[in-house]
């Protein structure tokens, strides 16, 4: 009898047992069900975690995480930006399908057994997926932030009624390359939403070349100076011309006839190069050193008359220059006092009707052809280029053009161009004037490779007076403006 009872009672506990079991199997089944319907625990989607949210609620967090405005900050201020303002526009339905894919990797049940025993699989990360305008941003970039918040740098500027420039501030540019990477990188996260924006400095930007010319005016006219002056300036680097005329506050266009007078001895001087062989023979370089060191007229005739035609040289230096394509420079005759008139030349300087400085029929030239007679030397004695090497080729070398350089620098006169450049400043310049027929000084000119610091030059400064030309008045003239120059290419 009481091995039934206890049969009986096992019995019921063990029917017991089994619905508990059954209850509980239900329990988690149902509770599976529910976890199976949403997101599995532990996914992140963009780097947000929507681990047991339905697809609407998991759409809703990842559209609030990274709606939230990226902030930039730039110097003190504080610039907050909508994402979509910039065409960033996540990708949902491609995200939310990847992680729905991690709820039915396994079949039901055999999940189900895995929940049961706590071994659910850890879920991969869904990687963001968004839309961005990279174009949008840098507009965006360029328009509402850098030109509101750069500060840019300001221009060195000359100082009225000197020789001076004033120097101006540096400035800082927004870094837009960097910054579109840095507001990128904001964009593509859901937390770090704040960008420290980067700039470049930027130095105080040189003055220009027209603002050069603006502060050689103002000299001229401070100097009271009522004649006519032009300047010829080649920037060596850069290749940027600066060239005018000016004459009692009114601008004229350049390229006047001058008297050349001993400028003219930097084409003989040229010729001659290309006429003799090397190495130069001893009397030929003694006769251009007293030419050009010296300024003596009898050895430029000289010279013409042995390596040129000996009734005719001056001609032929000219038919040099004009194949080099100097149409406005010539030699009619020799130096000497009573030489024939050989030709009377026509050139597009002296046929001007605006303008005459009354320039000797003999010997004229501009300040723009002087110029580029000296960068021709001046290029072929760098690195055997330029004109002159192509003009006649095998017949100039970069070592003969480097002489001529050598010995325009032995042209050690402490006035005109000179006389406004520092102490030991190198200088490679023929000077020239004459006194004319009424016994008077009317013009004056000095042509010039200047080199510097801050970059080689050339300076070209021929002045006329048509009543009489004051040499100390006008070489202070010469020094101020050759001063302003070099002021300008060495800007501290």
């Amino acid at each position: 009898m009481r091995g039934n009872v206890l049969l009986s009672i096992l019995r019921w506990a063990a029917l017991l047992f089994l619905f508990t079991a059954a209850v509980l199997t239900g329990l988690q089944l149902v509770q599976y069900s529910r976890i199976r319907s949403t997101f599995p625990p532990g996914l992140y989607i963009a780097g947000v975690p929507v681990g047991g949210l339905e697809q609407e609620q998991a759409a809703e967090r990842l559209v609030q995480a990274y709606g939230v405005p990226v902030e930039l900050h730039y110097g003190d201020a504080v610039i907050q930006i909508k994402p979509q303002v910039l065409g960033f526009e996540l990708k949902l339905d491609a995200m939310l399908a990847a992680g729905d894919l991690q709820r039915i990797t396994q079949p039901f049940w055999s999940a189900f057994w895995d929940y049961l025993w706590n071994q659910l699989p850890t879920p991969k990360e869904v990687p963001l997926s968004a839309e961005l305008s990279e174009d949008r941003l840098r507009v965006y970039l360029s328009e509402e932030i850098a030109t509101r918040y750069d500060q840019p740098a300001e221009e060195t500027v000359p100082v009225p009624g000197t020789t001076e420039f004033k120097t101006g501030n540096p400035g800082s540019l927004l870094d837009i390359d960097r910054a579109v990477i840095l507001i990128e990188d904001a964009l593509r996260s859901p937390s770090g939403r704040i960008v420290n924006l980067t700039t470049n400095k930027v130095d105080a930007s040189r003055p220009s070349l027209s603002n050069l010319e603006i502060l050689l005016e103002q000299i001229i006219d401070v100097s009271a100076f009522d004649g006519l002056t032009e300047i010829y300036l080649l920037d060596l680097q850069t290749r940027q011309e600066l060239s005018f005329a000016y004459e009692r506050g009114e601008l004229l266009p350049p390229e006047i006839a001058f008297t050349a007078a001993s400028t003219m001895k930097i084409p003989i001087m040229t010729s001659v190069f290309r006429r003799v062989n090397e190495p130069t023979p001893d009397n030929i370089t003694q006769m251009i050193e007293l030419m050009i060191e010296r300024s003596e007229n009898d050895p430029a005739d000289q010279l013409m008359q042995e390596v040129m035609d000996r009734n005719l040289g001056p001609m032929e230096l000219t038919d040099d220059m004009q194949y080099l394509g100097l149409e406005n420079t010539f030699l009619a005759g020799y130096f000497y006092i009573g030489a024939p008139l050989l030709y009377r030349y026509e050139t597009p300087a002296n046929s001007r009707t605006d303008v005459s400085t009354d320039p000797d029929v003999y010997n004229q030239t501009t300040p723009v052809d002087m110029g580029l007679l000296l960068d021709d030397i001046y290029q072929c004695a760098l690195n055997g280029g330029g004109t002159l090497p192509a003009a006649y080729p095998g017949e100039i070398s970069q070592n003969e053009c480097q002489k001529m350089l050598d010995y325009l620098a032995q042209n050690d006169i402490g006035v005109l161009i000179k006389a406004g450049l520092p102490e030991g400043t190198r200088i490679a310049h023929k000077h020239g004037w004459i006194i004319e027929y009424d016994g008077l000084l009317h013009t004056m000119g000095d042509a010039s490779i200047v080199y510097t610091p801050g970059g080689d030059y050339i300076l070209v400064i021929f002045m006329h007076q048509p009543t009489q030309l004051v040499f100390d008045p006008a070489n202070k003239i010469f020094s101020d403006l050759s001063r302003a120059v070099y002021n300008y290419f060495n800007l501290n």
